[in-house]
């Protein structure tokens, strides 16, 4: 899905980013969630495999969603978080993704003896 969703809308008090394409797709990602599956560096490590485990991100917000030409978007959270540019591709597969991903990454925080909050 590499075109750009349709609508991108923050529901701050929700804690949630709600992107829409036109065939109807639609993900509600939570920001917590966005966070700790940033593309950026400081999340996904520099290669395969090296990616960082983020704790403690349950109440994260986002200050400002940022256009990055055409193809996607920054998203600058409130812990100053504030690198990875999110593609419509990665948006698309964030969603997709989201209960394998989420699931697998509670079963790591548990492992780590590390919390959401």
């Amino acid at each position: 899905m590499s075109t750009a969703p349709s609508e991108l809308c923050l529901r701050r008090a929700e804690r949630v980013l709600e992107v829409s394409w036109t065939d109807g797709t639609r993900y509600s990602l939570p920001l917590e969630y966005l966070r700790t599956h940033s593309p950026s560096a400081e999340v996904q490590g520099h290669g395969p495999g090296q990616q960082i485990l983020v704790a403690g991100k349950r109440n994260v917000g986002v200050t400002a969603i940022e256009p990055v030409g055409q193809y996607g978007v920054l998203l600058r959270f409130d812990d100053d978080h504030d690198t990875g540019i999110f593609s419509w591709d990665t948006l698309a597969r964030l969603g997709r993704d989201y209960a394998s991903n989420w699931q697998t990454y509670l079963a790591a925080l548990e492992r780590a003896g590390l919390g959401r909050d």
